[in-house]
């Protein structure tokens, strides 16, 4: 562990070198073994008897073993002082050492000098290799020490989290786990196959598909028995998930970063499965039905992030009508696949099992998708009905409202009967310190955040709705007269128009849609709000600050001296306007760098100004 820890914190440059000499360290161990194997226990005459092909060609002297032999040193000798970088006249003193055991084999010396001449080589290089690495120990001190400064200078600027994120990248920690799993799991399916042969030719075992699903089983099984384990096994589903995210991202023509993070979710999520039922520690037999049913689980929480991935672009391809049937078909497809796979899952599902609590969740699950994917659909059809048609289409946000907000309560009551199965699950079944965790964070970000957040939308919408139905309305001859567009969305006003205190006008649909967003108005910036019978009644204008030319309009009425202020066109006085507009409108002197002692000449600036923003 204090090596491995050392290693963890080296650079990539020291890494490589500290690699370099663990390599030399062992082609150096390997010589000696094969040095004091090859003295202590190998009769060559008889093996070369044996080993010359049954035609006794060669001669009875076995040349052949020892230039093997004498090969097989020769590299590890050239591989440990090219490693190690030695001298030229210490390289040769090296190699030569390594091959003195050989030359006692070759002349024939006794057993027991034969060993000693292999324990000797042996020992000096030994000696040798302590004495490199003894040289080498400043270089890995200061190596060491400068990587730790290093950590403990990024620790105190950038914080712990941004240092575990560069060291997990640095090390490529994911790639190691899923290395050590795909290895171990190959080697354990060799030695499975090797024992098959072998019971199937003393047996006559006959090969089937239940033979491979034991064999599948059995490496399945032996694939999650520990916590190391369970780690490889994420590591594998993450880079599957990555590459399944990407792959649907481009299918359906979307580009967001956000919907990248497939690979994240999917490992971190069945991790936690795995933590919460205790998946290690079970026995063989329970451990493969409870990683099916984690596996289930993980399926439908995949299927729900593909649904948030596809739901945008499905927004974004009927908001912006676009023509093209080629950008829909992908979306359209996935959406159906969404749809289609959580019934035919919920169905062989509940036709192989019983009900309990896991087979409940994941059907909720299941009809919780469905259901958003017939909201996501519903509200793409209201989108292009409305495209297609090419009117203005008033009711439409209430409309998509009505739709969201089912599917969102219905999203709650789901959350709110999860939270509750899960509350069973660890009283009366398998309750743990990680499933309280998990029911925790479940009641405070889908059931608390969801209510929170929709009973505030529903507030936004009704005080909207409220400041809209205060505002004067203009419909029939005073409308036509206006000739001006709508200041959000630049279309005409076909029927009516909503007017502000500030004097500027809106489709009711448009303002209503910005008053969501701030309680401002779009061209000044004052706050919508009308104080019954509290204002005086100002000229009645465009978007551009002109009056309408040839009428003579009463809109607000005045709370100073009850005096009626409409005015006719070109009649009304720009000084009055402006003490009018001025009374109801709060400059910040900062934004504007206006001064308390503004003359109205300024004011009138100000005014045309934020007019014609």
């Amino acid at each position: 562990i204090l090596v491995s820890s050392v290693v963890l914190v080296l650079s990539q440059k020291s890494l490589f070198k500290f690699y370099t000499l663990f390599l030399a360290v062992l082609l150096g161990a390997a010589s000696v073994l094969v040095n004091y194997y090859g003295t202590s226990h190998i009769d060559f005459y008889s093996a070369y008897n044996k080993a010359a092909l049954g035609f006794g060609l060669l001669p009875r002297s076995g040349p052949t073993l020892w230039l093997g032999l004498a090969l097989l040193q020769l590299l590890l000798g050239l591989g440990y002082v090219a490693l190690l970088n030695v001298q030229s006249f210490c390289a040769a003193l090296v190699v030569l050492d390594i091959m003195v055991p050989l030359w006692g084999l070759m002349v024939e010396l006794p057993a027991q000098v034969r060993q000693a001449l292999a324990l000797a080589s042996g020992a000096i290089l030994a000696v040798h290799a302590a004495a490199n690495l003894l040289w080498k120990l400043k270089w890995f001190y200061y190596s060491c020490r400068y990587v730790y400064l290093l950590l403990r200078h990024m620790y105190r600027i950038y914080g712990l989290q941004l240092l575990l994120e560069d060291t997990w990248k640095r090390i490529r920690f994911p790639d190691i786990l899923r290395v050590f799993w795909l290895t171990r799991m190959t080697a354990q399916a060799v030695i499975l196959v090797y024992v098959v042969r072998v019971v199937r030719s003393e047996s006559g075992l006959q090969l089937g598909w239940d033979l491979f699903w034991d064999l599948s089983s059995n490496l399945i099984i032996s694939g999650c028995d520990s916590t190391l384990t369970v780690l490889g096994m994420s590591a594998v589903i993450s880079s599957l998930a990555h590459y399944l995210g990407l792959s649907i991202l481009a299918f359906i023509g979307s580009t967001e970063e956000e919907d990248k993070r497939l690979g994240f979710v999917a490992p971190v999520l069945f991790f936690i499965l795995a933590l919460q039922t205790g998946l290690s520690g079970l026995s063989p037999e329970d451990r493969l039905v409870r990683l099916s049913r984690n596996m289930c689980l993980l399926l439908t929480a995949i299927l729900h992030f593909i649904h948030g991935m596809t739901d945008p672009v499905l927004m974004s391809l009927s908001a912006s009508h676009v023509s093209s049937v080629r950008r829909h078909v992908p979306v359209l497809l996935v959406s159906l696949i969404l749809f289609a796979l959580p019934v035919l899952l919920s169905y062989v599902l509940w036709h192989h099992n019983v009900l309990n609590t896991w087979l409940f969740a994941v059907t909720a699950f299941c009809v919780e998708l469905c259901l958003k994917v017939l909201v996501s659909l519903t509200v793409y059809a209201l989108f292009m009905i409305d495209g297609f048609y090419n009117v203005l289409w008033e009711k439409l946000d209430d409309y998509v409202y009505y739709v969201r907000s089912t599917g969102n309560v219905i999203e709650f009551v789901f959350g709110v009967i999860m939270f509750g199965n899960g509350a069973y699950t660890m009283m009366f079944e398998s309750g743990s310190k990680i499933r309280a965790c998990m029911m925790c964070l479940h009641a405070y970000f889908n059931i608390y955040l969801q209510a929170k957040n929709g009973w505030k939308t529903f507030i936004n919408r009704r005080t909207a709705v409220k400041k809209i139905n205060s505002l004067p309305e203009v419909k029939g001859a005073q409308l036509r007269e206006i000739e001006d567009v709508c200041a959000i969305c630049y279309q005409e006003f076909a029927t009516s128009a909503r007017i502000t205190p500030c004097h500027h006008y809106f489709h009711a649909l448009c303002l209503r849609k910005w008053l969501y967003i701030q309680d401002t108005c779009p061209m000044c910036h004052q706050r919508v709000y009308i104080e019954d019978d509290g204002h005086e009644r100002a000229t009645f204008s465009n978007n551009n600050g002109y009056a309408a030319p040839g009428q003579e309009r009463a809109e607000f009425e005045g709370e100073e001296g009850g005096a009626n202020a409409g005015a006719a066109a070109g009649g009304a006085g720009p000084e009055n306007e402006l003490l009018e507009d001025n009374d109801s409108i709060e400059y910040d002197e900062e934004e504007w760098g206006t001064q308390p002692g503004v003359t109205l000449v300024e004011e009138e600036y100000i005014n045309d100004d934020t007019d014609s923003n």
